[in-house]
């Protein structure tokens, strides 16, 4: 299975994405680079997290409005996956691939650590490996991951199972509506998600917790093959 990563300036999270793609889909991922207007086919497109753009204006504001996110949104309209983690996700709610938005943390501060996240929906390409309810560690790293809605979106989001994730009790980081921590489109083919998952695929990180994200992500599609 394919993948490529979206770069754009200020992304910070991109060697560690790249290096899980490469371990667990066993080969290395296209690269490219935000002023892109044509992209290279892949089963999965990924925006990783960092600080795009310095977080002028919005976060994910600028990277949202970039030349590479037109070509984007016409792989997501094909079916194509794509996932967006931390500032990916910020600039997949910016740029309307995604509804709602990321708002400043409650407590204003930066958060950095581990939280236990709960599968709300598995059965999405992205969380099919995992089971529905299972709790997961996952670190987080952010100061605008706080998700919100209006109240009519926030319904549509949970009527239709599109919160892939939330945080377990007491482990919200960011004051998130609903204890919202992810989020698919209405197609299921797009996730957004505020924590890291690349960063806890192998034993050598300390859990194996976000590893099965990525096989479902870049297996999927051979399993409804066979």
């Amino acid at each position: 299975m394919s993948s490529a990563v979206i770069l754009f300036p200020g992304s910070n999270r991109d060697r560690d994405m790249i290096a899980a793609l490469t371990k667990i889909g066993g080969k290395a991922p296209h690269l490219v680079w935000h002023t892109e207007t044509e992209i290279p086919e892949a089963d999965l497109y990924v925006i990783p997290g960092g600080f795009s753009f310095g977080d002028y204006l919005r976060s994910g504001a600028i990277a949202a409005r970039s030349p590479v996110m037109a070509a984007l949104k016409e792989k997501a309209a094909k079916g194509n996956r794509i996932l967006g983690v931390c500032n990916g996700f910020q600039t997949l709610t910016e740029s309307g691939l995604l509804p709602g938005a990321l708002m400043r943390n409650a407590g204003l501060k930066f958060v950095c650590r581990e939280v236990n996240l709960v599968v709300s929906n598995n059965k999405t390409v992205f969380t099919n490996h995992y089971k529905q309810d299972q709790v997961l560690r996952c670190p987080v790293a952010h100061h605008d991951g706080n998700y919100f809605a209006d109240e009519k979106t926030l319904k549509s989001i949970e009527d239709k199972g599109q919160v892939a994730f939330r945080y377990a009790a007491d482990s919200n980081p960011n004051g998130s509506l609903n204890d919202i921590a992810g989020i698919t489109n209405a197609a299921g083919n797009v996730l957004g998600m505020m924590p890291h998952p690349e960063n806890l695929i192998e034993p050598a990180h300390g859990g194996t917790d976000g590893r099965g994200l990525f096989e479902a992500a870049l297996n999927t599609l051979e399993k409804n093959a066979a």
